[in-house]
């Protein structure tokens, strides 16, 4: 089976969440944010998975790859291609489907469990790595699943599912974000890189399974609303 991942050229890693995709039969074609005049047509694809990006979607300076994105979006949802955005994946497709995204009020880094609804996956609960300053609101015939006190952290369409936190996240992606750059960002916010890596590596024994019935969850889904 094919599967498109959109990513930023030097952070494309789909981690745990593109380990379990790979074990179910889906093999990856890369698609750089940088260059969307090389992305591969949809014509055979049976999954698309966007993921986090140091980027904003209200931005001025990446407009038009946003739009781009958006657009991109746009078509794999118009041609009913199961759609799993991850942090600014999920932002990308809120704001292509009639969503807004804005700055958080309270932005989140580190170690979250969100509030489960009625209907969400047992696995939602986390705990989920948590990276951004952004939020979204959701798009009309998306359920939310689950939450934080900044936002939906899942959202659920017929065939899209978006996650505000980081299903993917492992060890040493979240090494990688805090050596360039994310440090600084974490004691801007009160926090400790070095605690946070150590968190980083007791949950991910838990959020890896979590993230292959998540994926489990989503293939399910998207399938059963086909």
């Amino acid at each position: 089976m094919r599967a498109v991942v959109v990513g930023n050229r030097d952070g494309l890693d789909p981690g745990f969440v593109g380990n379990h995709l790979r074990a179910r039969g889906f093999r990856f074609t890369e698609a750089h944010r940088e260059h969307p005049a090389d992305w591969p047509d949809l014509a055979g694809v049976d999954l698309v998975l966007t993921l986090g990006s140091e980027w904003h979607v209200y931005r001025s300076d990446t407009a038009a790859l946003v739009a781009a994105e958006v657009a991109f979006v746009r078509d794999v949802v118009a041609r009913q291609v199961p759609l799993l955005g991850i942090c600014f994946g999920a932002q990308v497709m809120a704001q292509a489907l009639g969503g807004e995204v804005a700055r958080a009020v309270e932005p989140e880094i580190g170690w979250y469990e969100p509030v489960l609804a009625p209907g969400a996956p047992a696995a939602a609960a986390g705990p989920w790595m948590e990276w951004h300053d952004d939020v979204f609101t959701v798009p009309e015939g998306f359920d939310v699943l689950a939450t934080t006190p900044a936002g939906p952290q899942l959202v659920a369409g017929r065939r899209a599912v978006g996650t505000q936190f980081h299903p993917e996240a492992t060890e040493t992606m979240v090494r990688d974000w805090i050596e360039h750059g994310g440090a600084e960002q974490c004691r801007a916010r009160g926090g400790d890189p070095d605690r946070l890596l150590a968190e980083t590596r007791a949950n991910t024994t838990r959020s890896r399974p979590a993230a292959e019935s998540l994926v489990d969850w989503f293939l399910q889904h998207t399938a059963a609303t086909g």
